[in-house]
């Protein structure tokens, strides 16, 4: 793919995203972790990387115009109320005290309905979401069209020419792989 045919389906792909208005859940911790190791990191570091993705996230709604929840675990040190905030655009939630951040996005997913995309790499959210017929990307998928949207496109244009075309007998995706596929396309 040359990158004036990249960039021209890329500013088409803008158009139709901002029709679209996507809702994205996001599974903090569990997209923090795709980048880097956080199992020693102090409580000051790991706030650090907590605000460094809310201003990467804050960039890319930015750029294609959706709404993004992010929601992190609050369940063995968060507070005894759920706490939402609200930071450079992007909505936070950190659950409470004994709940998970996976009931929060569940919870979420109920509500939203098949208008959000959950992005995780989480198997029980991502069997729930696909019961409830949202569209599920995984967490480095989504760090990948994150870094090309913010402007690490030459870089990722040789990782996705170098994948090329899969080869072999052609079979009818699912249900499952086609929402997957089209909330893909549309991030």
């Amino acid at each position: 793919m040359r990158i004036s045919d990249f960039l021209r389906s890329y500013s088409t792909f803008r158009i139709l995203q901002s029709a679209i208005g996507m809702h994205l859940i996001i599974d903090g911790y569990n997209l923090l972790h795709v980048s880097r190791s956080l199992i020693h990191l102090t409580s000051v570091q790991l706030q650090w990387e907590r605000e460094r993705l809310i201003s990467q996230l804050s960039a890319y709604q930015k750029m294609k115009l959706s709404q993004i929840t992010v929601v992190f675990d609050g369940w063995q040190g968060g507070e005894a109320t759920e706490k939402r905030e609200t930071q450079k655009g992007v909505e936070i939630i950190y659950s409470r005290l004994g709940e998970k951040a996976d009931e929060v996005i569940k919870r979420l997913v109920k509500e939203r309905g098949s208008a959000a995309v959950v992005i995780t790499s989480d198997r029980e959210i991502a069997r729930y979401a696909g019961k409830m017929a949202v569209s599920v990307i995984s967490s480095d998928q989504f760090r990948e069209k994150m870094e090309i949207a913010c402007g690490d496109v030459e870089k990722n244009l040789g990782n996705e020419e170098s994948r090329g075309k899969q080869k072999g007998p052609s079979r009818r995706l699912s249900k499952k792989e086609k929402r997957a596929r089209a909330a893909l396309k549309k991030l």
